[in-house]
């Protein structure tokens, strides 16, 4: 299981998604230290759950690597929903005046990143499991 490169990007993927509970997207105002003042997941309830659903279904996902195409499937879907994430937190983002991106925004741009490669490692998983079996 952990040595499968796959495992490496969900694992990735999962922590970044928990993480941008904890640290901001964006900072309102003109002082980013407050921590009033900083807009991440937790601050809408879409959001909050959106992330808990996309943190869960990659760590998940990990574990049924005996299903590789379920895994496919359920990486793909988590794709779909980080970067539905990522569309909600710039539109959630034009109610606030002033501010900008916060430095650990990235965190949630890497997501789609590490889910596309987790995705990419399980596709080459997938065809050399069938190129074995052409082989018996």
């Amino acid at each position: 299981m952990i040595q499968r490169i796959q495992t490496v990007w969900l694992l990735l993927a999962s922590a970044c998604t928990f993480l941008t509970m904890k640290f901001p997207f964006y900072y309102i105002g003109p002082n980013p230290d407050l921590a009033s003042d900083q807009f991440n997941a937790t601050t809408k309830m879409i959001l909050l759950i959106l992330t808990a659903i996309l943190g869960t279904l990659s760590l998940f996902t990990v574990f049924i690597f005996k299903q590789r195409k379920l895994q496919i499937w359920l990486t793909i879907l988590a794709l779909i929903i980080s970067i539905g994430n990522i569309l909600l937190y710039f539109n959630y983002k034009k109610e606030y005046a002033g501010g900008g991106l916060a430095l650990t925004s990235v965190l949630a741009f890497v997501i789609p990143v590490f889910l596309f490669f987790a995705i990419q490692g399980i596709y080459r998983d997938q065809k050399l499991v069938k190129s074995m079996d052409r082989l018996r």
